[in-house]
Order: C-alpha cells, then sequence, then structure tokens
C-alpha cells in the first residue's frame, strides 16, 4: 500500500504540494471569471429593472463587445497555458523518471496529478470559450433590438431648434465634448448618446424641451408638500447644544455662550410672544452651514479660540443659533463639506450637475465661505435656489461690489463681491450699510439688582484695555504712560509661559480670561480702552454694557480699502472714521468718547473729563436678546427674494404717483390717498423721498434728517416723476447702469434713472450728483425696522 511505502508517502506529499497551488489558482480563476460574468452579463437586461438609468442598454451593449473580447482572450491564454504545462510535465516526468531508476525505483503514479492538472485547465478552457460563445448570442441580440429602437426614435433625438429653448442646440454640442468632464452626468444617466444629452439636458437640467416620447409623469410629479407646521417659541435649548455639536474649540465656545444665555433667551420669548399677540408663523426649515469652521477652509479660528484669537464670529453665530431655534424653526447644523453635500443632495462627481433632489430648505445661512462652497456643488440648482441663501457678512457688501458685470468693468470687483445676489441677502453685524440687512448679536443684558451692584462696586481709576493680542499693544506706550498716570490699567492679554515684551511692566495682565471672568472685571472697571483695532467687534458694547466708557481713536484720514490693509479686497467703500462707528455714532457720549490720539493735550483731558463722569449700564434694544428676536422674526415673515415681482423698467408709466410734494417743498411723501401693494415690506408710507445735496450718500443723507436709508423703494422713485413733482429741472433723462443712480447732474440739468435694478444702492456719493434718496422712519432703539414693519 501507498502508505506503508516510504516513496509512496514522499509521493503523496509531493501530490499535495502540487495540488494546493492548483486549488488555489483553480479558484481564483472560478472567481475572477463569476466576477467578470457578473460585471459583463449582469447588467445586459438591468434597464427592466425599477428606477435603473433608461439608457442602461446601450452602455451594456458597448461595453459588452468589449466584454466578448475579452473573453476570447481568457480562452486564448488558458489554451497557452494547457501547451505549456503539458511541457513542463513532460519535462518533470522525464526528469522524475531518470532520478527513479537511478535510485532503484519506479514511480508509477506520478503522472497522475499533471495529467488531471491539465485535464482541468482544458475543462475552463472549454468553459470559458462555451461562455463567449453564448455571450455573442447575447450582444448579438441586444444589438439587433437597440438598433430597431434606434432607428425608431432616431428622428425624435435632434437637438430642437425651438426660439423657448434658444441655448439647448450649443448645450448639446458642450455634452458632445464634454460629458466625460464630471462623473455626475453618468451618475444622471448619460452615456454618450444623443438621446442621453437630450433626456437629461430637458429632465435634470432644464435647457431643452421635454422629449414626446418620454414618459413625463415622473418628470412633472413635484413631491407633495409638507403640510405647514405653527412654529412655537421654545425656551428650552438643550436639544439646541446636541445640534450645534463638538470636537472643536469653536464649537465647545458657541455652546457655553449658548448656555449661559438660555435663561434670557427665554425671557425675551416671552416678551416677544405677547407683543405678537398670537400671530401665526409657519415654521422653516433652515440649514445652518458655518463655512469658515469647515477643514477645506483652514478652519484658523478654532485653534485659536483658546490664544486670544478673534471671537466677535463666533459669537454671531452663536446667538444666530439660538436665535432661529428660539423662534420655533426647524434647524440643520454643518461645519463640515461633507455633511454639507449630504443635507444638499449634492450627486457624486465634481458638482458641474443640479442636487438629486429639491431642495428641503426654506432657508440657508451662511458665510462666504459657505456661499462659495455651495456655488462649487450645487451647479445649475446654486442658481436655482440661491434666493433662498442669507450671507453672514462682518463689513457688508455693496451693490457695486455685488454686481458682477458692473464690479469687473468698473473697478468694483474683490475676492468676496460678484455674486448678483439682492443686497439685501447679506447680512451684517452692525447697521453700518443699509443696503445690507442687520443681523447683529447680543450682550448680556442686566437686570436691575444687577445694575445696582455695579453702580456701588465701580473703581473710578481701573481702565481694561481693548486687545488680547500682543501686537495690538504695540507702538502705544505713548498714551499709555498719559493713561497711567490717572488709572490703574489692565490687560487680558494672552501668553503662554512669558509675559509678552509689548505689554507694559506697570500694566496688570490677567491673562486670556473666560467670558464669566472678563464681564467680572469689566463690572469693576470705570474705562474700556481702544488702541484702534480690532475694529467693530462686540466687547465695547458687552463694555458699556456693564457700566464702562468706551475711549477709542478717532481715524483721520478716516480707514477704507483705499488707504488701509485690513479693508483692502472687502466689497464695500465705506469709511470708516473711528475703531467702533456703530458707538460713536448711535449711542455716543457720555458712554463712548472719541478722540485724536496723536493729539496728547486732547487725550489726557478726555481721561480727566471721564474720571468725573458717571454713567449707567447701557444696551440699546436691537443688541438685547428680544430685540435680536424681533428682527429675525420680520425678516423671516417680511423678506422673499425668490418670489418678490422685479421693479418697473425705467421710466415706465405708474398708473398714478403714489408721491406728493411736502407742505415745505422740501421732499416727497407718500399720499395718503395712494395704496399699498399687499405684502409689501416695508410699508410705502413710511418712505420720504429726499434730495441729496452733491458728494453725499443716500445713507448720510438721510440720516442728516433722521431718517435710515431704504434701497427697496428705490424702483418708487425710478421715475421722470419723481424729479418733477421735487420740481427738479431735467433737461434729458436716460437710463443706465450705474450705483449712484437716480440722480441729478445739476450742471447739464441732466436726470439719470437706474437701468439695473441690483445696482440700487445707498451706498455712494460723487461731486456731479444730487442723489434721489429713498429715506423711512425706524422703530426706537431698532434701526432695522420701520415703525409698522413689525
Amino acid at each position: 500500500m501507498i502508505t506503508v511505502n516510504p516513496d509512496g508517502k514522499i509521493m503523496v506529499r509531493r501530490c499535495l504540494v502540487t495540488l494546493r497551488p492548483f486549488r488555489l489558482f483553480v479558484l481564483g480563476i472560478g472567481f475572477f471569471t463569476l466576477c467578470f460574468l457578473m460585471t459583463s452579463l449582469g447588467g445586459q437586461f438591468s434597464a427592466r429593472r425599477l428606477g435603473d438609468s433608461p439608457f442602461t442598454i446601450r452602455t451594456e451593449v458597448m461595453g459588452g463587445l468589449e466584454s466578448r473580447g475579452v473573453l476570447r482572450k481568457m480562452s486564448d491564454l488558458l489554451e497557452l497555458m494547457v501547451k505549456r504545462m503539458d511541457t513542463l510535465a513532460r519535462l518533470e516526468n522525464s526528469s522524475e523518471l531518470h532520478r527513479a531508476v537511478g535510485d532503484g525505483h519506479f514511480a508509477v503514479d506520478r503522472s497522475s496529478p499533471s495529467a488531471s492538472l491539465m485535464e482541468r485547465i482544458q475543462a475552463i478552457a472549454q468553459n470559458v470559450s462555451d461562455i463567449a460563445v453564448k455571450v455573442d448570442q447575447i450582444l448579438r441580440h441586444s444589438l439587433l433590438l437597440h438598433s430597431k429602437v434606434s432607428e425608431g426614435r432616431q428622428d425624435q433625438c435632434e437637438a430642437p431648434s425651438d426660439p423657448q429653448f434658444p441655448d439647448c442646440p450649443g448645450k448639446v454640442e458642450w455634452m458632445r465634448a464634454r460629458w466625460t468632464s464630471d462623473p455626475c452626468y453618468a451618475f444622471f444617466g448619460v452615456d454618450g448618446t444623443e438621446c442621453s444629452f437630450l433626456i437629461y439636458l430637458s429632465e435634470v437640467e432644464w435647457f431643452c424641451p421635454p422629449l414626446p416620447w418620454r414618459n413625463q409623469t415622473a418628470a412633472q410629479t413635484a413631491p407633495k408638500a409638507l403640510p405647514k407646521v405653527q412654529a412655537v417659541f421654545r425656551s428650552n435649548l438643550s436639544h439646541l447644544l446636541d445640534l450645534v455639536g463638538s470636537g472643536k474649540e469653536s464649537l465647545i465656545f458657541m455652546k457655553k455662550r449658548i448656555k449661559r444665555l438660555t435663561a434670557q433667551w427665554a425671557l425675551a420669548a416671552q416678551r416677544l410672544e405677547r407683543k405678537l399677540g398670537g400671530t401665526q408663523r409657519d415654521q422653516k426649515q433652515i440649514l445652518i452651514h458655518i463655512g469658515f469652521l469647515t477643514e477645506e477652509t483652514g478652519d484658523v479660528f478654532s485653534p485659536r479660540v483658546l490664544k486670544g484669537g478673534p471671537l466677535g464670529e463666533m459669537v454671531q453665530w452663536a446667538d444666530i443659533l439660538a436665535v432661529l431655534y428660539v423662534l420655533g424653526h426647524g434647524l440643520r447644523i454643518t461645519v463640515s463639506l461633507k455633511e454639507l453635500q449630504s443635507n444638499l443632495g449634492v450627486p457624486p462627481g465634481r458638482g458641474n450637475c443640479p442636487l438629486t433632489v429639491p431642495l428641503p430648505f426654506d432657508l440657508i445661512y451662511t458665510d462666504y465661505h459657505g456661499l462659495q462652497q455651495m456655488k462649487q456643488h450645487m451647479g445649475l440648482s446654486f442658481r436655482k435656489y440661491r434666493c433662498r441663501i442669507r450671507v453672514i457678512d462682518t463689513f457688508g457688501t455693496e451693490p457695486a461690489y455685488n454686481h458682477e458685470e458692473y464690479a469687473t468693468l468698473h473697478g468694483y470687483r474683490t475676492n468676496w463681491g460678484y455674486w448678483n445676489l439682492n443686497p439685501k441677502q447679506f447680512m451684517t453685524m452692525f447697521p453700518h450699510t443699509p443696503d445690507n440687512s442687520f443681523m447683529g448679536f447680543v450682550s448680556e443684558e442686566l437686570n436691575e439688582t444687577e445694575k445696582q451692584l455695579i453702580r456701588g462696586s465701580k473703581a473710578s481709576n481701573m481702565a481694561v484695555v481693548y486687545g488680547k493680542e500682543p501686537g495690538i499693544w504695540k507702538g502705544k506706550e505713548k498714551f499709555l504712560s498719559i493713561l497711567n498716570k490717572y488709572m490703574e490699567i489692565h490687560g487680558t492679554v494672552y501668553y503662554e509661559s512669558q509675559r509678552p515684551p509689548e505689554v507694559p511692566a506697570f500694566v496688570k495682565n490677567h491673562g486670556l480670561l473666560p467670558q464669566p471672568e472678563f464681564q467680572q472685571l469689566l463690572r469693576k472697571a470705570k474705562l474700556f480702552i481702544g488702541f484702534g483695532f480690532p475694529y467693530e467687534g462686540p466687547a465695547p458694547l458687552e463694555a458699556i454694557a456693564n457700566g464702562c466708557i468706551f475711549l477709542q481713536s478717532r481715524f483721520s484720514p478716516p480707514h477704507s480699502s483705499l488707504n488701509h490693509e485690513f479693508f483692502r479686497g472687502k466689497p464695500t467703500s465705506r469709511e470708516v472714521f473711528s475703531q467702533h462707528p456703530y458707538a460713536e455714532n448711535f449711542i455716543g457720549k457720555p458712554h463712548v468718547w472719541t478722540v485724536d490720539y496723536n493729539n496728547s493735550e486732547e487725550f489726557e483731558a478726555a481721561i480727566k473729563t471721564i474720571m468725573r463722569t458717571q454713567v449707567d449700564p447701557y444696551l440699546p434694544y436691537e443688541y438685547t436678546c428680544e430685540g435680536m428676536l424681533e428682527r429675525i422674526h420680520a425678516y423671516i415673515q417680511h423678506q422673499d427674494f425668490c418670489a418678490a415681482p422685479g421693479p418697473s423698467p425705467p421710466g415706465a408709466r405708474a398708473p398714478q404717483s403714489p408721491f406728493v410734494l411736502a407742505p415745505n417743498a422740501t421732499h416727497l411723501e407718500w399720499a395718503r390717498n395712494a395704496s399699498v401693494a399687499p405684502g409689501a415690506w416695508p410699508p410705502g408710507y413710511s418712505l420720504q423721498a429726499w434730495l441729496a445735496e452733491a458728494g453725499r450718500a443716500c445713507t448720510d443723507a438721510c440720516l442728516d434728517h433722521g431718517l435710515v436709508c431704504e434701497p427697496s423703494f428705490f424702483p418708487f422713485l425710478n421715475s421722470q416723476d419723481a424729479f418733477r413733482k421735487l420740481r427738479v429741472p431735467c433737461d434729458s433723462t436716460e437710463s443706465e447702469m450705474n450705483h449712484l443712480y437716480p440722480a441729478f447732474a445739476q450742471p447739464g440739468q441732466e436726470c439719470y434713472l437706474q437701468k439695473d435694478p441690483l445696482l440700487f444702492s445707498c451706498a455712494g456719493a460723487s461731486t456731479k450728483y444730487r442723489r434721489l434718496c429713498p429715506c423711512r422712519d425706524f422703530r426706537k432703539g431698532q434701526v432695522a425696522l420701520c415703525q409698522a414693519c413689525l
């Protein structure tokens, strides 16, 4: 028996060694063949499955021709392997025979494994050959079927010349050349055929007319609108804290702020609910995408939260999250590009195709970084849905910079502008740009007990410096020395191990303080002093709310994009006359003092006067929780940039002018008998029209009369009738694209009307023109809303 023959044992072992790799080889060939067949043949009938692409047959027929060639190559390769294995087996048998004769043994069973190996390879080769024949038969049948279908539709898959779809032929031509440039086209079923181009351009995009032979039921059936749910004020913010998430220092900072202000938000919600008196409010589904915190933009803020970096943006975003949640709306919060793509329904690819589903959000709040990300990944859907976007924009975007064509032609193009949005979609931190909407933030409001405690604990000779980064202190030794003669100076400058050399030794530096401790420091201090930077942050309002006087530097000349690096590239021509223009213009003395720091005598005199001045804590209503809730509620209820009708063409005849000349003949007022369009917001009867002096912007001209410029009223004034009623002699009237129009050029007695509504602008001035300005009243402490706007 073999088992008792030592040489037999050796032969069995060798056979097993030979068969193990053989088994692996057979399994590998079998698995590869199975996978290949599933890939090549599994899709032949896939178009019959529900939801598959209507172009699958064509794609897989073309792919099948390649598959058939590959199967033949596999068969040829296996036949070559059989020949080589046969040769090797003969050589192996010959060598073993000689070795066996030399040893006096003859291995009679040695030829069996080799013969078995070749027989199995030959069987695999035959199977592959049979499969290739079957594939050939299936493909011939599929090609025949496809040719019949193509003959029936060939005349229906040509780019139509339809005047209602003038871009269709050009788009088809583009698809022929570029459809492989983005995988998203294949995702929507494009396969390189004319029919697939036309189906995509008519059903996914909207450049071509629907094809008559296509089933239009699915394409025309829009998803049913969900039943409207009424928004209900919320006072428990624990779920919002879960929505914000964690993992970033910036998010942790925002969550701490939201949690600390929970009680104030709840109280403010109760007050506003009583004020609204049961007004019905639809709940909105809102996506909040904080673009500057995404990894794709670098997220430079999170690492600096604990190192004295700027916190103004995170303060504002925390308050935006809180106000939208407290108002009762449904929120989805994202701080990564992947989350954004998932929530929007972005198809796989490079962002050239529309979204896979209708946008499930009524509103989107984001920043400039998020706006750029959406444009890159939403394809044509960005143009369709951009009216729902609200952009949080600290310093504002003026119409001249927002209008892409105009900005390019007239030198207003920057890295942040040219979006062609309605300028009111940009939402600022302070109400410095009436062309935009004022979003704001909140400061902590003190109750009467806390105010009494502050009055009794204030130190008359204690100053806190506004500036957490050492660089802000550089070069400020001169007026710090003057201040040190009268007050004890405190700082909150960040440092790790050694005291920052920029901070003088006579300054008591507390290091970077948590917000509650910083608030306590402000409640003891008499003075909060700014060094000229940072611009327009929340800290001065917090200091004034805690009973401090804010002292800041006057800029001469004013800082702007023309002379200061910080403002260069920002989409605004605004001139900043102090570190905090809102504090100077809307609060003023005795709470805010603005002096020339280069004038030592003026600076020292201001310090002496401040030490003798007594003030109570003060916080403007628009920066309280209730004020912000009131303002954002009004925006959500009334601002609609998607359905708003476009203004009449310049110079168009109106049925009857809604204006009359005021009794003192200085301006126009809304006529008492003039009707107001239903839903118009702000209501027209809050309008006054004034002719500004040459060189004055409408922003300033309205403020001169105790009013606010309201750009939504410009269409009412964009007519010859408005000039005529103001008794302005127009020798000629022209319509042009210019952000200063409508205006009157006095030397030539020429009147100019605005040609493009996107260029209506409160900002901008020229000594050549007297601008026609729309102004309105405003609620006390709430400059963003007119008296009848709530």
